[in-house]
């Protein structure tokens, strides 16, 4: 456990994911990755490939892609018909009475404000229980509006590059950790939360519950940003929402774990995944064990478990795992 916080911790702050030598590898996994040297032709691999995309379905997607759209469809309905069953926004809200307060727009507001109120500390510790719960950055794929929106930005960024009439441009991932503590200073000195103010997060879930407003030019202008410059660029590279909930998901019991011998390292998994280096223990002897939890900063989206051919991914719950 305690290597894993440290994995996890070292990945958010924007290290690389940590290699080790084939000295420090254990001699099943040695043997794992021995017996698959010649065993799987590039042929063999893309007809397995062809053969398994042929009849997968996105169910993971599915499953997300719904519980997103009812999640903010529920604030809309709330507020349009005065149901009061879940009431405010998502860096703020009360769900039957509960108070819900997002990690990171409350730290910003107790920075500005140099004073905690009650409840907001009774909203962040529902918000914290739920997501040490389900898994830390499982916000970000799971209930953030923009994610979608950026998801399916992506889809037409991917596919300009394809056709070559773009090119992808990325930027250090410790960028997102500069920003985060620039973003937490500025609150602090100016007595106004920043962040919250060009937060896409917070504008489009305002947007879809009390209508468009002219925030939604900046939310326009960072998605042909991502479409034609760099692919995901506010989540990967800015966002201090991920931040905050991949750190809480280092202690979640909810994971994506990896089985090292049943993978064909083909990457189909890299490709689709928001943030690869998560994924960097699918390559041919990037493992630490034969299975091993992908850290707190993956989003448990779930793509990668939708896409592979082996089975290799998959979700798990620790302590319940062996039962399911």
């Amino acid at each position: 456990m305690i290597k894993y916080i440290k994995e996890s911790l070292s990945q958010v702050y924007g290290n690389k994911p940590t290699r080790l030598s084939k000295a420090e590898q254990s001699d099943e996994l040695k043997a794992i990755y021995q017996r698959k040297v010649g065993a799987l032709s590039k042929e063999k691999l893309e007809n397995a490939r062809d053969e398994y995309h042929g009849s997968f379905i996105h169910k993971w997607k599915m499953r997300r892609w719904i519980t997103l759209i009812l999640v903010n469809f529920l604030f809309l309905l709330s507020y349009k018909f005065d149901i009061q069953l879940l009431e405010g926004a998502l860096t703020a809200s009360r769900f039957v009475g509960f108070h819900f307060a997002d990690l990171n727009s409350a730290l910003q507001v107790m920075l500005a404000y140099k004073h905690v109120v009650l409840n907001l500390l009774i909203g962040t510790t529902t918000v914290f229980t739920l997501w040490l719960l389900l898994g830390g950055r499982t916000f970000c794929s799971w209930v953030c509006p923009y994610h979608l929106l950026a998801e399916w930005a992506e889809f037409l960024h991917l596919w300009l590059v394809k056709k070559k009439l773009i090119k992808n441009h990325t930027f250090h991932r410790k960028t997102r950790s500069v920003l985060y503590v620039i973003f937490a200073l500025l609150a602090f000195v100016s007595g106004y939360t920043v962040f919250e103010a060009i937060s896409p997060t917070g504008i489009v879930s305002r947007a879809i519950i009390y209508g468009p407003g002219l925030a939604l030019i900046w939310v326009g202008a960072l998605l042909l940003f991502e479409v034609f410059y760099s692919r995901r660029a506010w989540c990967r590279y800015v966002c201090p929402i991920g931040i905050t909930y991949a750190v809480v998901g280092t202690l979640s019991p909810v994971r994506i774990t990896y089985n090292a011998e049943a993978c064909h390292h083909e990457g189909d998994c890299r490709k689709l995944c928001e943030v690869p280096h998560v994924l960097d223990l699918t390559i041919r002897g990037r493992a630490h064990n034969v299975n091993q939890d992908v850290t707190s900063d993956c989003t448990r989206c779930g793509m990668c478990v939708d896409v592979c051919p082996t089975n290799s991914l998959n979700f798990k719950i620790i302590g319940l795992d062996k039962f399911l």
